[in-house]
């Protein structure tokens, strides 16, 4: 290991061991395998960071975006996977998207909406995952629908349901497996917003950190690292952005 590298890994690693925050609550970044293993492309990608900087790696799984953000910015946690956000920047330095996934809008089948651009509306109740990169976008832009927050984003529909709420927001591919658990969904056409999800470090650690998480993203992309990773795991819907 050069010393150059060695510096790094000790701004990374203060404890000795690299702590990556992982949230299990996007399955588009990761999951939980059937024995409870943190699993998928943020997990991968993780792996492929340690082994690069020569530390161990010790995966810091939650249930929820906001946790896994908190982590890191608390100091639980040396870097982490998360959507960006204005709001996240303020503690975080985040490297460029390496994928792009989609926020949509899942109705019941009799419901009147039939676009996004109806959503707003004074009197429309609207669920999403708490601390959730949609939470945090949808609270700057609705002016006039009501935001019940879900303590998680895979329990969003469930939420929905049990509020009897209007709308439901989230990764449009937990939105359609969430049609196939319970009849008379629909999503609504479009998408409300795209998701950049990139990696992050706190700016505390410097702009030495940022900048080799930044270059590493880059490689992991140019390689085709991140394009196998979404294949070998059956993630459909993401995109690599170039």
């Amino acid at each position: 290991m050069t010393s150059s590298h060695k510096n790094l890994a000790a701004i990374f690693s203060p404890t000795g061991v690299l702590r990556a925050s992982i949230n299990v609550g996007n399955p588009i970044l990761a999951r939980l395998d059937e024995a409870g293993n943190a699993v998928g492309v943020s997990v991968d990608l993780a792996g492929a960071f340690a082994e690069e900087l020569g530390l161990p790696l010790e995966l810091r799984v939650f249930k929820s975006a906001g946790e896994s953000v908190a982590a890191v910015s608390e100091g639980r946690a040396d870097f982490g996977f998360f959507a960006i956000d204005p709001l996240r920047a303020e503690q975080l330095a985040f490297t460029e998207p390496y994928v792009l996934i989609q926020g949509c809008y899942l109705v019941r089948e009799d419901s009147h909406l039939s676009s996004i651009d109806q959503v707003d509306q004074p009197g429309l109740a609207l669920v999403v995952g708490k601390g959730s990169a949609y939470d945090l976008h949808l609270t700057r832009e609705l002016k006039h629908a009501t935001i019940i927050r879900s303590p998680t984003s895979p329990t969003v529909v469930d939420t929905f349901l049990a509020e009897r709420a209007d709308v439901a927001a989230g990764v449009k591919q937990q939105l359609e497996f969430d049609t196939t658990r319970f009849p008379g969904l629909r999503l609504l056409p479009g998408r409300f917003m795209e998701i950049r999800q990139a990696m992050g470090v706190p700016h505390a650690y410097g702009k030495d950190a940022a900048e080799c998480l930044r270059r590493f993203v880059d490689r992991a992309k140019a390689s085709g690292f991140v394009a196998k990773a979404i294949k070998r795991h059956g993630i459909v819907g993401a995109t690599v952005p170039g």
